[in-house]
């Protein structure tokens, strides 16, 4: 049985702690050019752990409220887009959205531009210089900021992404489900396999003498040290059959979180459509069809 190390703890009270000290002094301004006759599209300006401005967009649709929300945090992009490739205007219409670029990705990379590959190894050897404590901090910032608007209903807030998604929903107070596709810290640190988890590697071998360091601050990260303080619905979203982390992998993880767990069909259709209709069931939607890309019915 997986138990989280001592450690864990006192560094994530310390890191929402630290970022409380700091006021979010947010930003919004409309972008009237992604802005449409069913929904506007805002800029969000935030700041977050350092103190370091982040960056968002909010798309809120047009009518009366409340709304449900999905947060969509920071994948393994340089770029933060709008919405994922591909949504639909439904979803638009239905659904407030917020998506954050963390430190690091671009619009929120002054002063700290990252390198992909290299975001997931910057400063890894040391927990309290790690990138990634402030990236996690910037992801809590977000859905923070988004929890507020008065027109989100505080009964159906959905975090989607991947391993940020599943810490944000743990760390948070205000997320009520959660989808989470792993790709960055579950179990021991990797030797090999996909990208990104591959930079671990890579790291490793030119810095061999790092590795106890590294072991300690990836156990801070670890996805099941998580799990018992995620009370959102939840879905995990393995990859596929085969993969480095297949649905028997994170079967662990799928557990001590007491959800449900879905293996990607290598399909963006079909893990799409089953996402959606995942959601439009949280949501208390008839189906997926009210969100889903009409290409997709």
């Amino acid at each position: 049985m997986y138990t989280a190390p001592p450690e864990f703890e006192p560094y994530w009270r310390d890191t929402l702690d630290t970022l409380g000290e700091f006021c979010m002094a947010a930003e919004v301004t409309p972008i009237p050019l992604r802005t449409t006759d069913f929904a506007t599209l805002y800029g969000v300006r935030l700041t977050s752990l350092g103190p370091y401005r982040i960056f968002g967009y909010l798309s809120i649709p047009k009518g009366t409220g409340p709304f449900p929300a999905i947060y969509y945090t920071p994948r393994y992009h340089s770029v933060v887009q709008p919405f994922p490739q591909g949504t639909s205007n439904e979803l638009r219409r239905h659904v407030i959205t917020l998506a954050i670029a963390a430190r690091g990705q671009r619009n929120a990379d002054k002063p700290f531009a990252a390198d992909f590959p290299g975001w997931l190894t910057t400063g890894i050897a040391d927990p309290g210089a790690y990138i990634f404590r402030g990236v996690v901090a910037d992801c809590v910032r977000g859905l923070e900021f988004l929890a507020a608007q008065e027109n989100v209903d505080p009964a159906r807030i959905a975090v989607v992404g991947n391993d940020l998604a599943f810490v944000t929903a743990a760390l948070g107070n205000a997320a009520t489900h959660v989808a989470a596709g792993p790709e960055l810290f579950f179990g021991a640190p990797p030797t090999g396999g996909a990208y990104p988890r591959a930079e671990i590697a890579d790291h490793l071998r030119q810095t061999p003498a790092d590795f106890d360091a590294i072991c300690r601050t990836l156990a801070l990260y670890d996805l099941r040290a998580f799990a018992p303080a995620v009370s959102a619905s939840r879905l995990v979203l393995a990859g596929p059959s085969g993969s480095d982390l297949d649905g028997t992998v994170l079967a662990p993880l799928a557990d001590a979180a007491h959800a449900v767990s879905r293996e990607s069909e290598q399909s963006d259709y079909k893990d799409g459509l089953a996402l959606l209709s995942w959601l439009a069931m949280q949501f208390g939607m008839p189906n997926a069809e009210a969100i889903a890309p009409r290409a997709w019915r």
